[in-house]
């Protein structure tokens, strides 16, 4: 691993990267493909939801997206002419699997076979994720005279149906990819789509959201028994989660207890199961009016720990809590979208506070110790165990210049600070093997529409045009020659 130097007040002034360490972008199926309705592709319960009035800010959906789908070998050449040597996508699993249920579509299949030959001909690493919430819509709509809990992730089947899904990607393109994760985001799959219900499928139960937590877990578990099953032995496989660097106000009692029950339903019930093969006991406790977590069988959390290759962690803000006063208001603000219903089942005693200092078009906070926090973090915990920031980035109202070019230098201090402290935490024993910055394009956001732009490349939503912004350019630069800069350059100050 290259030296770094030091500055009198510790701080790195240079920071060298080791080699083969992966240098990539993310991005995700339904905001970036379209062609919702091509060569067979069925409705995801992203299409409904987006569809549905008042859901979706200006009633924007993924129909074209910026069009990933038809641009994809254009979209390729750029991510080699920027210097990148990874790229993270995910699969649609309603383009692969149509309805969520039988044979693979030969077509869908084809997209991304077609995909990986061209980033493995560029020089760039496939990795690929196979659930970024795009789950198909027939595995959410109820049956016939059926009730609405019996759909989607509260439901066991669904477990079960994505390790076949699992499956028949791992069989089509495991001569292709070595790099695997199964989920991206479990926490906002199960407590923004079934509890807070600002995400798809917008059902807004804690007990569903819950269960969904449960049976992603057990999807994951049995996603990577069913791709150890199919993929040969040099592929690595992982899980994307976003924990949470959960900080208390003060260190009161209230204010400990309030950073002990949102550690535990942001992080502990997936790292819990996925990494020691339990639940942890006080989430147990914290949600026993809530139900009595009969839907957890014997041997499933110890399905859920099937052993990885590596763990991804997706990182954007730290999370700071209080205990609520005693019959007090609670200013309550959590970052995850304005909802009379609260994705924390079982916390509803804690007060959300956004920290102070710079800010994010998303109204995030801007921290990059955050992020050095959770992988020294996950190192502790999971030692041996490697370690990808899996998605890493922030939205700013980037704008062309007179000129055409747009110049982002907000993001560029932003990427900055954190592979500082990336490259901080790899130094104090972390090993971290890849960054990826979110994202490659500016794209759908989500239940933000198209009013975000998070891309190192700008997107023209008319015309669809590709403008890589200065931060690409910078990037890149690090990207090629793993060094990140000892100070951030004048343009960006």
């Amino acid at each position: 691993m290259t030296e770094s130097t030091e500055s009198t007040d510790g701080s790195e002034s240079s920071a060298g990267f080791p080699p083969g360490f992966l240098w990539g972008s993310a991005t995700a199926a339904y905001q970036i493909e379209g062609a919702v309705r091509e060569d067979g592709r069925t409705p995801s319960i992203w299409d409904t939801f987006s569809r549905t009035p008042g859901k979706v800010l200006g009633g924007d959906t993924g129909d074209v997206a910026v069009d990933h789908y038809h641009r994809m070998r254009d979209d390729v050449r750029m991510m080699a002419d920027l210097g990148l040597s990874a790229y993270r996508f995910s699969v649609s699993w309603p383009r692969v699997q149509p309805g969520g249920s039988g044979p693979a579509s030969g077509r869908g299949l084809d997209f991304y076979r077609a995909l990986t030959d061209e980033l493995l001909a560029a020089g760039i690493t496939p990795s690929l994720t196979l659930y970024h919430w795009d789950l198909p819509q027939e595995l959410e709509t109820p049956r016939a005279g059926g009730s609405a809990a019996e759909g989607g992730w509260p439901q066991r089947d669904t477990a079960n149906r994505f390790a076949e899904y699992a499956g028949l990607v791992a069989e089509a393109l495991g001569d292709r990819v070595d790099l695997w994760t199964t989920l991206n985001e479990p926490w906002c799959s199960a407590f923004l789509g079934y509890g807070s219900g600002v995400h798809a499928p917008g059902r807004t139960d804690p007990v569903a959201a819950l269960r969904a937590a449960h049976h992603l877990n057990l999807a994951h578990g049995l996603g990577v028994q069913a791709l150890r099953a199919a993929l040969p032995g040099r592929a690595r496989i992982g899980v994307s989660l976003n924990p949470s660097a959960v900080r208390p106000l003060t260190r009161s009692a209230d204010d400990l207890d309030a950073q002990r029950r949102i550690d535990a339903l942001a992080n502990r019930i997936f790292t819990g199961p996925m990494l020691s093969g339990a639940y942890p006991s006080d989430l147990m406790a914290d949600t026993a009016h809530l139900t009595d977590w009969s839907f957890v069988r014997e041997g499933d959390a110890a399905t859920a720990g099937a052993p990885l290759d590596f763990l991804g962690i997706n990182y954007y803000a730290p999370t700071v809590v209080s205990g609520s006063p005693p019959g007090g208001d609670a200013d309550r603000h959590d970052d995850h979208g304005a909802s009379d219903h609260s994705p924390w089942p079982g916390a509803q005693s804690v007060t959300f506070h956004r920290p102070p200092g710079e800010l994010t078009a998303m109204d995030w906070s801007v921290d990059p110790t955050g992020l050095y926090d959770l992988l020294t973090r996950y190192a502790r915990e999971a030692p041996g165990l490697e370690l990808m920031v899996t998605e890493n980035g922030a939205a700013y109202d980037d704008k062309p210049g007179p000129d055409g070019a747009v110049h982002d230098p907000d993001r560029i201090r932003y990427l900055h600070g954190h592979l500082a402290a990336v490259r901080r935490a790899m130094l104090d024993g972390a090993d971290v093997r890849g960054y990826f910055l979110w994202s490659l394009l500016d794209n759908f956001e989500w239940a933000y529409g198209y009013s975000k732009r998070f891309g190192a490349v700008y997107v023209d939503y008319e015309t669809l045009e590709r403008t890589p912004k200065s931060s690409a350019r910078w990037y890149g630069r690090v990207a090629r020659t793993g060094v990140l800069p000892s100070a951030v350059p004048d343009a960006a100050r």
